[in-house]
């Protein structure tokens, strides 16, 4: 898989001898894929007035949420709430897994489901004041990593 160390490298981990020897399989080559994306964003903008509005909203959303649906196995917030569901013995060989305790990961992981329930409970809410204090929590949230940071 894709290992956060190494950007958009396929990494492949061997066990020699009781220790994980990492071989770069593949390099990824990111500059098309921008290039690419930023042209189709280009097409999208011209097309705004008319052909835009005969795709059927519902069919937008759709779509919007096949992409999100099948990000998910990509998304390391997902993949530790699961890691919270599993048994210790049965964990993945993921490298944040080796490297810091299990408690660390679950603490984090409740924290950071806990700062995304509150940012939806803004951004939902019915009381357009309360959607302005989007920008300060997200700011009051760089002291919470500095405290956990060390």
């Amino acid at each position: 898989g894709i290992n956060a160390e190494y950007g958009a490298a396929d990494v492949e981990e061997q066990v020699e001898l009781g220790y994980v020897k990492e071989n770069i399989v593949r390099v990824r080559e990111t500059r098309i894929t921008c290039l690419v994306a930023n042209i189709l964003v280009f097409v999208s903008l011209v097309m705004i007035p008319r052909p835009l509005e005969y795709i059927p909203i519902p069919a937008l959303y759709g779509v919007l949420l096949f992409i999100a649906v099948s990000c998910l196995s990509d998304f390391q917030l997902w993949e530790r709430v699961l890691l919270l569901l599993t048994e210790q013995s049965l964990y993945p060989p993921i490298h944040y897994i080796r490297k810091v305790p299990q408690k660390a990961v679950h603490t984090f992981t409740v924290l950071q489901l806990l700062q995304l329930a509150v940012l939806c409970g803004l951004s939902f809410s019915g009381i357009p004041y309360l959607k302005m204090l989007f920008p300060f929590i997200i700011i009051a949230l760089i002291p919470i990593r500095k405290v956990f940071n060390t």
